[in-house]
């Protein structure tokens, strides 16, 4: 897997999944395999990528299988409140706490934030090059003043800001994470994992800016059909009934994109040629 250039996190995912299948059932049946995986209580995109592990084990063996058909089932990531991810990293230690902080300003995948260098860190110019991860574009993102006190703190003995591997990483992360949503009584917090921060900052950075192809190009997808479920969980948690808006209206191309760069959103045009334009209070 690592000569084909899998990333580390795809890597312990499927070194999890062989492990599992290895103890419900017996590897070397494959028509075991099938019915053990078909047979379980798990989500479609569990399943889907227990057989896409098991056709990877047997292809490296030499042999086939004919798959599962497994009907792909489109789910809406979890968005937790911005409350909710500031009582986690405070409850980290200083390293882990600085790792969730980056992914919460920068929305970097977990296997994009482990290969951060110190030498992809500008503090002059507050900015982190983030070297991108399956197939994605690369991003240079501005950070905050908090962001590079918190990282200025680390050590800086090795090449890369947070000298650790990701299965680490993630036996820490779980274990602080079940104790603070023990501690606050808040069982939500249990439901953040690292990848949950890419899933928030798109959110709010829509939210921000109604800009979708801004978002696109935060995340560095190359398929915007990748982005576009933001625009649906975004009205969805902010677009309320009790929502007071500022509207504007103009005929002038000028004015139209002043708007749009003060923070209005494009609504329509009427009839008779009036663009129109809003923006929340």
């Amino acid at each position: 897997m690592l000569k084909n250039g899998l990333a580390e996190t795809t890597i312990i995912s499927r070194i999890r999944a062989l492990k599992q299948l290895a103890r419900m059932t017996n590897l070397k049946d494959p028509e075991q395999v099938k019915a053990t995986i078909t047979s379980q209580k798990w989500t479609s995109l569990t399943k889907r990528k227990h057989a896409e592990t098991y056709t990877a084990l047997l292809k490296y063996l030499g042999t086939t299988w004919t798959k599962p058909r497994i009907p792909k089932e489109n789910k809406i990531p979890y968005i937790p409140t911005e409350t909710e991810i500031d009582q986690l990293i405070a409850s980290m230690g200083k390293r882990t706490a600085t790792l969730l902080q980056t992914l919460k300003e920068t929305a970097a995948r977990i296997s994009e934030a482990t290969k951060l260098k110190w030498t992809d860190l500008s503090t002059e110019q507050k900015t982190l090059n983030i070297t991108p991860s399956k197939g994605s574009n690369p991003r240079l993102l501005h950070i905050s003043d908090k962001l590079i006190n918190m990282l200025n703190q680390l050590p800086h003995t090795k090449q890369t800001i947070f000298a650790k591997q990701i299965s680490g990483l993630r036996t820490s992360f779980d274990h602080q994470r079940k104790t603070t949503a023990q501690k606050l009584q808040n069982p939500r917090i249990q439901r953040i994992s690292f990848h949950t921060f890419r899933h928030w900052k798109a959110t709010m950075e829509y939210h921000k800016t109604k800009d979708i192809i801004h978002v696109k190009t935060f995340l560095g997808h190359k398929n915007i059909n990748n982005t576009m479920i933001y625009i649906n969980i975004e009205q969805a948690l902010f677009l309320t009934e009790n929502d007071q808006f500022t509207c504007k209206a103009t005929t002038n191309t000028n004015e139209a994109t002043q708007l749009i760069e003060a923070g209005f959103e494009y609504i329509a045009t009427t009839p008779d040629a009036l663009m129109l334009f809003r923006k929340r209070k």
